[in-house]
């Protein structure tokens, strides 16, 4: 009953929407709204202009994307419609909004939780430096020690293999191992976990802490985390692998684990990054300034002017040339910008693929006009995914950290293969409402009686 009165609330609003329009500004504010949207069309092709051109061009680029919101929004002020443009557009936004807040499940399924033992030997390792500086912040080496927990807190000036800590403490008996760090150190320790079959323990000290989010932990407080010693549940959850292409190649980086084929691999818990994102972040000026860095090497590579051109292969997905491809840990969710960096399980054993290819302007505003989707945007699930290249090496962002792989590099996943401890008592997913569908909507609210559920339901 509630998802269908929601329903009908979004078809109400956005009727208002347009008879707002039509009502109170006459048949010229519709006129002006279409001027809106070339406005907006004219400010995502001026973006684009400013990203893949240089000199002048550039800066012409930059003049548009200022002067048509501007310009815009004088004719809305001279016209006297600009409070009935700005009406129109609450009652829609409020319309988008509540149809998807109907479309939403009322209890989203989880992931199933397991009855755990508190462990006997955990091993926690603490990166000091990681979120500026939570470990040292919340005493979280302190309050882990006086859990039972032995922690060994790395010592910034001196680099060690995390990795071979976490394997020594297992053969030295540990039961449990935990990180309190970055998403990408998070990885490393993640995948000894799962060579040894013992649980593995988030602590929520890292920047963005995408990982914890995703398992439902507090990131406010990673202290809260350590519940988990105690009052502890156990969930399954996927973990990916990346397969390094040539086995002879040297590869600077250590590997984590053999795969099937003998060949070197990596781990990740989150993603892993090709591309525009991947060159650009591998620059040694990238850290002494971003911002510049971007600007100085997009043009080249958003028009393949420099960098290696990407091929991308994903079941029945295939794709020549991407600029930029992501390969998750489980699909990210895309029904708002919120959710982009979410994701409601980590359990589905597919992957999640995302391949960005913008050829000009057109392109880049469809996918502006759309929310996202276009036909520069191709977004989809496998159970394998290769990225080729026309080079032997590329750069691959993986969990944040920056590599050069051999390629091709060949992404896959581990079915429920990480045993990760958390709290009985965590805050919980975030839940993400789906993508606008009006068909959906109208056919929620204008169905009667106990059918209404099933009818929505697939």
């Amino acid at each position: 009953m509630r998802r269908r009165w929601t329903a009908r609330v979004a078809l109400a609003a956005g009727l208002a929407a347009a008879l707002v329009l039509v009502v109170v500004g006459g048949f010229g504010s519709l006129l002006l709204m279409a001027v809106g949207w070339a406005g907006l069309a004219a400010t995502a092709a001026a973006v684009w202009w400013m990203l893949t051109r240089t000199g002048w061009i550039r800066m012409l680029a930059v003049l548009l994307a200022v002067a048509a919101p501007l310009g815009v929004l004088f004719l809305y002020t001279s016209a006297g419609l600009l409070w009935v443009v700005l009406v129109s557009l609450g009652l829609w936004a409020l319309a988008v909004a509540t149809g998807r807040a109907a479309l939403a499940p009322d209890r989203p399924e989880g992931m199933p939780e397991h009855s755990a033992d508190r462990p006997r030997r955990p091993f926690l390792i603490m990166n000091p430096r990681s979120g500026g500086g939570k470990v040292g912040r919340f005493r979280l080496a302190e309050r882990a020690r006086d859990l039972g927990a032995e922690v060994v807190v790395l010592d910034p000036d001196r680099p060690q293999d995390v990795a071979d800590l976490a394997r020594q403490a297992v053969q030295d008996g540990a039961d449990l191992l935990g990180v309190a760090g970055g998403d990408g150190t998070q990885a490393l320790v993640a995948g000894v976990a799962v060579e040894h079959d013992v649980p593995f323990m988030v602590i929520s000290a890292g920047t963005r802490n995408h990982f914890a989010m995703d398992l439902g932990l507090d990131r406010k407080d990673p202290a809260t985390c350590l519940d988990a010693l105690t009052d502890g549940v156990e969930l399954r959850v996927d973990l990916g692998h990346i397969t390094m292409g040539d086995p002879e190649a040297a590869d600077p980086y250590r590997p984590e684990s053999p795969s099937p084929e003998g060949r070197p691999e990596r781990v990740f818990v989150n993603s892993a990054s090709f591309g525009v994102y991947a060159e650009v972040v591998q620059s040694p000026a990238y850290r002494d300034d971003k911002v510049r860095t971007i600007l100085e090497m997009l043009p080249d590579l958003l028009t393949h002017d420099s960098g290696p051109r990407l091929g991308l292969s994903a079941g029945a997905l295939a794709m020549a040339g991407p600029q930029a491809v992501l390969v998750s840990n489980n699909p990210y969710e895309r029904g708002d910008l919120a959710g982009l960096g979410r994701r409601e399980r980590l359990d589905s054993g597919e992957l999640g693929v995302l391949g960005i290819l913008v050829g000009n302007a057109a392109e880049a505003a469809e996918l502006l006009l759309h929310g996202g989707q276009g036909r520069g945007l191709t977004v989809g699930t496998a159970h394998e995914v290769v990225v080729a290249a026309d080079v032997p090496v590329i750069p691959v962002g993986v969990d944040g950290e920056a590599l050069q792989l051999p390629t091709p590099v060949r992404c896959r996943l581990a079915p429920r293969a990480l045993r990760v401890r958390v709290p009985r008592n965590r805050p919980g997913v975030p839940r993400s409402s789906p993508p606008m569908d009006w068909r959906r909507v109208r056919r929620l609210a204008l169905t009667m009686g106990r059918a209404a559920a099933g009818r929505d339901g697939t």
